[in-house]
């Protein structure tokens, strides 16, 4: 398979390449096996350049090709639900609307970062949707589902993944919502 959003990088078969994956990607990937994971590629990067708009010029990735996860952590009374939502790198999730709401949860929050950290098994920067804690939501913008190819993270900082936006909906506990994110004003 050809990736096409790599700007000057080589996207190699991630499912070849399992040590520039987080393992909980690694085992992800085999679960879903071949057509699905022969789908998705990784290239190796400079991890102080994981964080979005420094990867994207850096490597000369479009933002409208990049996608990030972010972990929002919801409470309703005493319970805490975590879900993560996939955006492009051109918009925001709509936390206290769009998120609160499928959470049903009376406030919403970018989880912290070393809570995130810590119960995705992820490194900050890298985390990515593939790989997640199965009893979360997998949120994904319209606009990521509908996107030919995508950039994120791969549970690591030294690498990036590049797979088509519809294989993110596909993924176990996944769904599209349009208007999940909005425009970065």
């Amino acid at each position: 398979m050809e990736w096409h959003a790599t700007g000057s990088l080589t996207a190699q078969p991630a499912i070849e390449h399992p040590e520039l994956l987080a393992p909980s990607v690694r085992r992800t990937l085999d679960e879903l096996g071949g057509e699905w994971a022969g789908r998705v590629g990784v290239a190796s990067i400079d991890p102080a350049l994981a964080d979005t708009a420094e990867f994207c010029a850096r490597y000369g990735v479009a933002m409208d090709a990049s996608a990030n996860c972010v972990v929002i952590r919801g409470k309703r009374g005493g319970e805490t639900r975590f879900a993560a939502c996939m955006v492009l790198a051109t918009t925001r999730a709509d936390v206290n609307g769009a998120v609160r709401r499928r959470l049903d949860a009376r406030t919403a929050s970018f989880a912290p970062m070393d809570e995130a950290v810590a119960l995705s098994g992820m490194e900050y920067g890298g985390i990515t949707p593939i790989g997640l804690p199965v009893e979360w939501p997998i949120l994904i913008d319209a606009a990521v589902a509908r996107a030919e190819e995508v950039v994120i993270g791969s549970g690591i900082r030294g690498s990036k993944l590049f797979l088509p936006g519809s294989a993110l909906g596909s993924l176990p506990n996944a769904e599209v919502i349009e208007g999940l994110a909005r425009p970065v004003e």
